[in-house]
């Protein structure tokens, strides 16, 4: 089941995790990465030798004890080709470095969306769309700031601390490398342990966002029944409580940072002080010129200016690290049914369809199949009925493959379904389900999404099939007509309709029709009942239906009570044995006189 994390996850560990999980998607830009490096290298080393440029300039301007000044031409030049430098070789990296940062985030985008696809029925029935897609949105856009914080700010002032600790140590006393080591290690292990403690605000800030979206998304969907009940009013409370635990946690989270940020001013006011009061010691006693506390003033501009903004891009990258944990988490998560090593094509052959000892629960505890068996001839047309909780829809999606099957087989021209590729097996099965959901999209898309590559002519064709076309037609926008969000602006008849046009369109081996014409009226349904049987010739068809005579027609009906076949024969086979068949056609004959009494004589 979808889940998300509510409490501090755990720093290092979880961290260094999450960066091998993102190592994969940059190993395709190796090289980029490598120049990116190698710019970036470059530009620091210009940076740092600006400094050392400055300290040579005053001191050929320094006039103490010499007669005369001289224009230090040459070093004012070697001054500005470093600054261009510095800014070319900046440029250069983040030009290199774009491709890596997008590239990475649309290969993690898709595969993301590829992984979902992956997932078995029973997460998505049980996962929370709002929650998961801000997760998702938020991971892979963490992917982008990770790889920005990573390149453009924590290695820049990595590298820069590391030269500039460098030339310190090797000009001038040990003691301006010990502060400025001890100054910044100070610095990072208070900004880690702060930032460490305050991320417990982040993690709440993330669980309420998500629910708030959840929330949100949840209601707009269920539009029709939040009218229904008058519960306007309720939802907004709902989101509204969720968004005031995110304030909350947004406000503690930002009043933290400013304590943060203040520890953080206080150490490298100490250090840099310190440093100054050495510098200017040197020059006082005659052994550092005045270049030379230049230069370590400019050092120290140029290292804690980026360093004071370390605390805030850490903080950040434990933010990015978080969003994408949980991104990947979702990746990680193995897919519940998975093609078996070595997988074949199905080879539909003449289709024959056959569930042998069949017996399945989607919780262990509560079994819905027991020992189901039938075999479906090539070309012929069966039918299973029963009342509600039979386990009719069950037989769909196990023909489908969206659960394995605990005990038996079900094959499929006498090949075991589960030895297949999925992709083939679905290849070769329609279905008309009974709670069509549709895209937000044209009609022609909706009905042109079981082939792509179908022609206008071919769509047009399966909707004239499935008795929708004349109902097309006459719309403003025609075929390119926008359905809304599942579908929303169609009735339930001309949704299953479309549905059908999109199962005819297809034209698979194997049909399957589960309530297909539920949300029809008696016209409409007969007309579809024509048309269904046309294109089920010369198909194995599955018709599974609560009314009964929606499927009088069929050669064999199958009659399912409890998880088991209780019954099969033909109609008038199954009314001369009166068993259950027999009642429950007696029963809706009843149900369908009585509603027509209720009929006014004028309707």
């Amino acid at each position: 089941m979808y889940t998300r994390a509510t409490s501090l996850p755990t720093a290092t560990a979880s961290d260094l995790g999450t960066l091998r999980s993102l190592s994969p998607f940059l190993w395709a830009y190796r090289g980029r990465v490598l120049l990116a490096l190698g710019f970036l290298i470059l530009a620091k080393a210009a940076n740092v030798g600006i400094p050392l440029i400055l300290k040579d300039i005053v001191d050929s301007l320094d006039t103490n004890g010499r007669p005369e000044l001289v224009l230090p031409l040459s070093l004012l030049i070697a001054y500005g080709l470093l600054r261009l430098a510095s800014s070319l070789f900046n440029e250069l990296r983040d030009s290199v470095f774009a491709r890596v940062r997008h590239g990475a985030m649309r290969s993690v985008s898709l595969k993301a969306l590829e992984h979902l696809h992956t997932l078995s029925l029973r997460y998505h029935l049980e996962r929370k769309t709002g929650g998961l897609s801000r997760d998702i949105d938020r991971g892979t856009r963490s992917v982008s700031s990770l790889l920005n914080y990573m390149v453009f700010s924590i290695l820049p002032t990595l590298v820069e601390i590391l030269m500039i600790a460098a030339i310190l140590l090797s000009k001038y006393s040990a003691w301006f490398a010990i502060i400025t080591f001890v100054s910044v290690t100070a610095y990072i292990a208070f900004t880690m342990t702060i930032s460490e403690w305050r991320m417990k605000y982040r993690v709440t800030m993330n669980a309420m966002d998500s629910k708030a979206n959840t929330q949100a998304v949840d209601s707009l969907l269920n539009y029709e029944t939040v009218k229904y009940f008058g519960n306007e009013g309720y939802e907004q409370r709902r989101y509204n409580e969720s968004l005031h635990e995110w304030e909350e946690a947004a406000v503690k989270s930002q009043t933290s940072l400013s304590a943060l940020n203040v520890g953080q001013a206080l150490i490298i006011a100490v250090g840099v002080t310190l440093m100054m009061i050495l510098a200017s010691q040197g020059v006082v006693e005659g052994t550092l010129s005045l270049g030379d506390l230049v230069l370590i003033n400019a050092f120290l501009l140029q290292l804690f200016i980026p360093l004071n903004f370390l605390g805030v891009v850490y903080s950040q990258l434990k933010h990015a690290l978080t969003d994408m944990q949980l991104m990947f988490d979702v990746l990680h998560r193995e897919p519940e049914i998975a093609d078996q090593p070595g997988a074949t094509r199905l080879e539909v052959g003449n289709a024959e369809v056959r569930f042998e000892s069949v017996s399945f629960g989607y919780e262990t505890d509560r079994p819905i199949l027991h020992d189901v068996s039938f075999a479906i001839p090539p070309g012929h047309k069966y039918a299973v009925v029963g009342p509600s909780g039979a386990g009719k829809s069950t037989l769909a999606r196990l023909l489908f493959r969206f659960y394995d099957i605990d005990r038996g087989r079900i094959l499929i021209n006498g090949q075991d379904i589960r030895t297949v590729t999925q992709h083939s097996l679905r290849a070769a099965i329609g279905i008309v389900p009974q709670d069509t959901v549709l895209f937000n999209e044209s009609i022609r898309y909706n009905i042109g999404y079981a082939r792509p590559d179908a022609d206008f002519n071919d769509i047009v064709r399966a909707a004239r099939l499935a008795n929708i076309h004349d109902f097309i037609d006459a719309l403003p926008g025609g075929y390119d007509t926008i359905v809304g969000e599942r579908g929303l602006k169609l009735s339930g008849g001309e949704k299953q309709r479309v549905a059908i046009a999109r199962a005819i369109l297809k034209s698979p081996r194997i049909l399957v029709f589960d309530e297909a014409t539920s949300s029809l009226d008696s016209r409409s349904e007969q007309f579809i009942l024509e048309a269904l049987g046309e294109i089920a010739e010369h198909h194995t068809t599955l018709v599974i239906a609560h009314r009964l005579s929606t499927v009088v027609d069929a050669e064999r009906i199958l009659v399912m009570d409890r998880g088991q076949i209780v019954e099969q024969g033909s109609h008038p086979e199954l009314l001369a044995r009166d068993g259950m068949y027999a009642r429950l056609w007696s029963l809706q004959k009843q149900e369908k006189l009585e509603a027509n009494r209720e009929v006014p004589a004028g309707d």
